[in-house]
């Protein structure tokens, strides 16, 4: 459906015409309008221009072809003229003079009407009196109502603030002509309107809620103004003085009041016996801890007292830095010091007692049964890793009859210990070798030796290694055996059946070597294995029922006996199984 307007884009907002300079201050863009109709005259293009511009097209018009070229027409504004300037619509260019103010006339009677509130009054609503019957004519007409069209914000481009100019209408290609004054018939004046001057001193809206009028004492109200400045200030003083006062008595004091919070009053009572706290009172005051001192190292172990005459048992290797002219000091639980002395040592066994004199007052640690532990059974480690005294782990036992070796350090093999150790995953580190593994009962039933460590016990800085949980005893029953021999001899036997292991063989068993040291037969003339039977090359497989998968386990079972206990031995021949026993001779440890 046609209505009749255009649906071409619309001309862009330009400035208005000043005298001297062009119709337009940036470049036209023409309107589909003047390129469709161009003058017919062109002795009148100018106000066929502004014609043409200002007409809206209808269906019937019809265009000729002109072959003269179409002078440049103006666009349509998009509004219509302000005679005020009034923004947003901007208004002479900043090179034209600002013409002087001027009031408007009165509203004529057909025009705004007056609100009930503001009639009788200059605007602000304060009452005027009369004015006179016959007013001057206003120098211009009255401002024409503007039309309401809605705007894109490509056709609203930001105007700068201009000085408002009389009404103007925009000509193409003519200079601007001056306005002229025009007469306008007397009307009733109209209070509101007698006052009012959009241009002069801001004033009250004239769209306000009702209320008193404005005050005229414009001078107390400053002062009264000041008086409150001031008055908020000096309160303002007072205020962060005392605030400042309060913050420091706060600071020194700690509080306008003292808090106190709530604790348990109870004293706590007891701990179960069987528990880990109750555990580690009833043996710690057994615990010691040794520190060694030798001409080329030294070291930090633990021990444990053995009986009230200053005997403590503890590992080999602990004391074995002191060698024969070093220094070692015992500090018990509580604080007090001791020199000690080596009583015996084995490094086979890797353990050592030493003993303490002139000290009173000592308590054993009670000795437990290792052949009576099962796996899963609790325990607790007292020592004192990294020269930590009185420390306290707890875990289970993690394995039984665990073969072990442990030492070496010299290359020929004397200094090797074999255990049949015990598994435990209480936590163990340097420092708690020779301290106790205790059960519920606080009964000891092993002595920390050993760890198995991620990196084989030493990191690259030459420091040591801590626990992963694989710590390992050696069983009290073995430890008792020994402790005894050394503190009744000073040395320790062990078990022993007369051959030469081939420590080389790699395949399942203990393998009896082809040859002893130097040349000799590897089965002693006349020890217990050439009186059962045993001879070179024979593979052992089973001791006492239990399997022997190489030569360091073998040895290691056979120390967990005491000399002269009987063994049931299966071995293989040619590839055919025998059956023997034997009865474990002695040897003197080192």
């Amino acid at each position: 459906m046609d209505d009749g307007k255009p649906t071409e884009p619309k001309a862009k907002w330009w400035s208005r015409p000043t005298p001297g300079r062009g119709t337009s201050a940036a470049p036209q863009e023409p309107s589909p309008v003047e390129d469709a109709v161009p003058p017919s005259d062109p002795t009148e293009a100018s106000g066929a221009t502004e014609a043409v511009a200002d007409a809206e097209p209808t269906a019937s018009a019809t265009v000729e072809p002109v072959t003269a070229e179409p002078v440049p027409q103006a666009a349509k504004p998009l509004h219509e003229p302000d005679p005020y300037s009034t923004p947003p619509y901007g208004g002479p260019g900043p090179w034209a003079p600002a013409p002087p103010v001027q009031r408007p006339v009165q509203t004529p009677a057909h025009g705004t009407p007056v609100p009930p509130p503001y009639s009788g009054t200059n605007g602000a609503g304060i009452a005027t009196a009369p004015a006179p019957a016959h007013a001057p004519p206003a120098a211009f007409p009255p401002p024409a109502p503007l039309p309401q069209q809605p705007q894109s914000h490509e056709q609203q481009p930001h105007q700068p603030h201009q000085q408002p100019q009389p009404h103007q209408q925009p000509q193409a290609q003519q200079p601007p002509q001056q306005p002229q004054p025009h007469h306008q018939p007397h009307h009733p004046p109209s209070p509101q309107w007698l006052q009012y001057d959009p241009w002069g001193a801001p004033r009250q809206p004239l769209i306000t809620n009702p209320g008193p009028p404005l005050a005229t004492d414009g001078g107390k109200r400053k002062n009264r103004r000041g008086s409150v400045l001031v008055g908020a200030l000096l309160l303002a003083l007072v205020a962060g003085g005392i605030g400042g006062g309060i913050g420091a008595y706060i600071e020194r004091n700690g509080g306008l009041t003292q808090i106190e919070l709530d604790q348990d009053e109870r004293d706590g009572g007891g701990r179960a016996p069987d528990s880990v706290a109750g555990i580690a009172a009833s043996a710690l005051p057994s615990v010691v801890t040794l520190h060694v001192s030798g001409s080329t190292e030294s070291g930090t172990g633990t021990g444990f007292v053995l009986d009230d005459k200053g005997h403590i048992l503890t590992n080999n290797h602990v004391v074995a830095p002191a060698g024969s002219s070093g220094e070692i000091t015992v500090t018990f639980s509580g604080g007090e010091t001791a020199n000690a002395e080596v009583v015996g040592k084995d490094s086979g066994y890797d353990l050592a007692v030493v003993k303490v004199s002139g000290v009173s007052g000592l308590k054993p640690l009670p000795l437990g049964n290792s052949d009576n532990v099962r796996v899963g059974d609790p325990v607790v480690a007292i020592g004192a890793p990294f020269d930590l005294s009185n420390t306290v782990t707890s875990g289970i036992i993690s394995a039984k009859d665990r073969p072990i070796t442990a030492g070496g350090e010299k290359g020929d093999g004397s200094d090797i210990s074999y255990v049949d150790a015990l598994q435990t995953d209480a936590p163990i580190n340097p420092g708690n070798s020779g301290g106790p593994l205790v059960d519920t009962d606080a009964h000891v039933i092993g002595i920390n030796s050993a760890i198995r460590a991620a990196d084989s016990g030493s990191t690259t800085e030459g420091g040591q290694a801590g626990s992963i949980g694989l710590g390992f005893a050696i069983p009290i029953n073995q430890g008792k055996r020994v402790a005894e021999e050394l503190i009744n001899t000073g040395k320790a036997t062990h078990p022993v059946i007369g051959v030469t292991l081939d420590m080389k063989y790699t395949s399942d068993g203990a393998k009896v070597g082809p040859e002893g040291a130097d040349g000799k037969s590897s089965v002693t003339e006349g020890g217990p294995g050439a009186k059962a039977g045993i001879r070179p090359g024979d593979i052992i497989t089973e001791v006492n029922g239990g399997r022997v998968h190489s030569g360091e386990e073998l040895i290691v079972k056979i120390r967990s006996h005491r000399p002269g206990d009987r063994l049931d031995l299966k071995l293989t021949r040619g590839g055919k199984d025998l059956t023997m026993s034997l009865t474990l001779g002695s040897a003197t440890g080192t």
